[in-house]
């Protein structure tokens, strides 16, 4: 006689409710709301890094410093709340689909359920920090990178796991890279409820973004590696400090001006997916 375990039927109940949660209204909401919220904090970093190029008096800053621009804006709490649900909306979007290996329109490859979890990781990390700055508890962005390499190298193995992490983020690179070039992000979208001229507009903007995420993830890739060869925390760098970096090169300002002008194209195809994207 053949005796269910316990773990056996907790699991298939778990994986029932996560079937029957990504089959219901809220869940493609929550997500469509998380593609508004990335194209958000895409759009502020690319709007300030483009202003700075032109000389309209911008600044470099990252991820959370763009949360702290959202807060500093009439009504800054309640868009950050709802910044937020987006970014926590878009992080279970991820690592649902990253446990099912499917959503309501689509499935995923391995390869694609395992970037799921880490893009699921990275924005539920943003959502916290929106919250933590929703209750005045985060501070400055400067030094993160730095701070968490350090803290990484007094681990067993953290130069290992600082160099490897710098080859992901390179790999990460090479994939926006290529998804860009070839627009296979295209085959994520709902092309068929797109005309001809949306549905080219929207190749172009994918492309554009996608290759500027590839010029920031690799630098931020490169300098990683750096890090754990020198072993000197101070190489490391995040979004910001690659941006830094394209600025501080020969014909700097007019890279850092692509670049930027790239960034605020991807929060454009970031609010297209908050339309077209298969869920």
């Amino acid at each position: 006689m053949h005796v269910s375990r316990p773990s056996s039927r907790a699991g298939g109940a778990a994986r029932g409710a996560g079937e029957d949660f990504a089959g219901s209204r809220a869940y493609e909401v929550l997500a469509r709301a998380g593609f508004l919220a990335r194209g958000l904090v895409y759009g502020i970093i690319g709007v300030l890094a483009f202003r700075l190029a032109i000389g309209a008096g911008g600044k470099i800053t990252n991820q959370q410093g763009a949360l702290h621009t959202v807060a500093h804006q009439s009504f800054g709490t309640f868009l950050l709340i709802l910044v937020a649900i987006g970014l926590g909306g878009y992080s279970l979007w991820r690592l649902l689909r990253a446990a099912l290996g499917h959503g309501r329109e689509g499935s995923d490859s391995g390869f694609e359920r395992v970037a799921a979890v880490a893009s699921g990781l990275a924005y539920g990390a943003m959502c916290i920090l929106a919250v933590e700055i929703v209750m005045g508890s985060s501070g400055g962005s400067s030094g993160s990178a730095k701070k968490t390499t350090a803290g990484v190298f007094g681990w067993p193995g953290g130069t290992w796991i600082v160099g490897i992490a710098g080859a992901v983020m390179i790999g990460v690179a090479l994939y926006q890279g290529y998804r860009g070039i070839t627009k296979k992000f295209l085959e994520d979208s709902k092309t068929e409820e797109m005309g001809p001229r949306m549905k080219e507009w929207i190749g172009r903007i994918g492309l554009v973004g996608h290759l500027a995420r590839m010029v920031v993830f690799g630098l931020v890739g490169i300098f990683l590696i750096k890090s754990a060869v020198d072993f000197r925390a101070s190489a490391a760098v995040g979004l910001d400090g690659a941006l830094a970096k394209l600025l501080h090169h020969s014909y700097g300002l007019f890279t850092l001006g692509i670049v930027g002008a790239g960034l605020i194209a991807f929060a454009v195809y970031s609010v297209s997916d908050a339309r077209y994207r298969r869920i």
